[in-house]
């Protein structure tokens, strides 16, 4: 069993930067592929980015492309998501998860709020 805790959210200004970070114990964090996903008020969940379980293959959604970075690093037993230039749109709790293959999504966290000003 894993367990995911995110952390690093909170309220921005548009333009600003945030990164989050999400802590996993209680497994073999190396052999996860990662992603995390946002879910906005009234919106459906949204996955934002994923990264393989070397960290040598990364997707990331066209809407935060050029924007968030994923990565990881596994002597840490952590996945990052680095948000740069924020807009209001980017508002949502944030949640990471974990899968036993690429584009699986087995274990996840209870997630971190991300607010973005204009």
């Amino acid at each position: 069993q894993v367990q995911l805790v995110e952390s690093g959210g909170g309220l921005v200004q548009a333009g600003g930067s945030l990164r989050l970070s999400c802590a996993a114990s209680g497994g073999t964090f190396s052999s996860y592929a990662m992603a995390w996903f946002r879910q906005a008020p009234g919106k459906e969940r949204e996955l934002v980015a994923r990264i393989s379980s070397s960290g040598g293959v990364t997707w990331h959604a066209t809407s935060v492309k050029g924007r968030f970075t994923i990565s990881r690093d596994n002597a840490k037993n952590t996945v990052y998501l680095q948000m740069n230039s924020l807009k209001p749109d980017d508002t949502a709790v944030y949640s990471c998860s974990a899968g036993m293959r690429w584009l699986t999504y087995d274990y996840w966290g209870q997630g971190t709020q991300v607010t973005v000003s204009s």
